[in-house]
């Protein structure tokens, strides 16, 4: 997993490989507050990305998940929100298992979850080792988010 902020992502960039450094400079040089919701092929369906806008819900009422075939780029243009993640070797059972379907697996729980905060600018990475439960609000209230999400196919990192 990787956390950090767009601010600085120059600083960084040379460190990933091209498929994540592809991810993140799309983040970086689209327009991402008037991008039309919904699906956005970058480099054929190897990389494309996912805008979508929703109230964040109470931790409680959100699955840790997982992917085998892409990495997420979980990308905060507006509001903030709360990741729970951890380690896949720590989930719990599974809940429901869409892999094959939409390569989603959706676990009861992880252990030792960390909660991680993202708000506007910021991105978190999660590779399929990674469990994550994302779109869980930040305290009691529901916040609105506008997020984009970048999958990134394995085989090409």
């Amino acid at each position: 997993m990787i956390v950090g902020h767009l601010l600085n992502i120059e600083n960084e960039m040379s460190l990933y490989p091209v498929a994540l450094q592809q991810g993140l400079k799309f983040l970086l040089e689209t327009d991402l507050s008037i991008l039309a919701l919904g699906r956005h092929e970058i480099q054929d369906n190897k990389i494309y990305a996912m805008v979508a806008e929703y109230e964040t819900q109470p931790k409680e009422q959100r699955r840790p998940e997982a992917h085998e075939k892409y990495l997420d780029i979980q990308y905060i243009c507006s509001g903030q929100e709360m990741i729970g993640s951890g380690p896949l070797a720590a989930v719990s059972e599974i809940d429901e298992d869409c892999l094959k379907a939409r390569d989603v697996i959706f676990y009861k729980g992880i252990a030792a979850e960390t909660e991680i905060i993202l708000s506007q600018g910021m991105f978190a990475v999660y590779f399929p080792w990674d469990a994550h439960r994302p779109n869980c609000s930040v305290g009691e209230k529901p916040c609105k988010v506008r997020k984009v999400v970048v999958k990134i196919r394995i085989d090409v990192l």
